[in-house]
């Protein structure tokens, strides 16, 4: 599933796609590029505590790509890979834009599921 959303005149894009256990994010300003890579591993079932998380490439924007990688994993509960690509935009305003944009293009995939079924 591909998303994107225009803010500031800048196009911000995602790449979604979801396997049975697991998710794969890329999240980019401009043009879709692999950036900074992060993943996300959810708890064992029954166990309380933070999500663990690593920068596995890069460390440009890993705080961002660490951040939307624990998001996903609390929404999908599944392991989470996500890459983050700026070019000009500072990390702070971009989490935002990519929250509203993993947001739209998750109800977008669940539009398309409930149209499949």
């Amino acid at each position: 599933m591909k998303g994107e959303i225009l803010e500031d005149d800048t196009q911000f894009l995602a790449l979604y796609v979801e396997a049975k256990n697991s998710c794969l994010v890329m999240l980019s300003e401009r043009e879709d590029k692999l950036g900074t890579l992060a993943l996300a591993v959810p708890n064992p079932k029954g166990l309380l505590g933070p999500v663990t998380s690593q920068t596995l490439l890069g460390d440009k924007h890993s705080i961002s790509a660490r951040t939307m990688a624990e998001y996903i994993v609390s929404k999908k509960g599944k392991i989470t890979l996500v890459s983050v690509y700026l070019e000009r935009m500072n990390e702070i305003q971009a989490e935002k834009i990519f929250l509203k944009l993993i947001e739209k293009t998750f109800l977008q995939e669940k539009q398309k599921e409930e149209i499949k079924n």
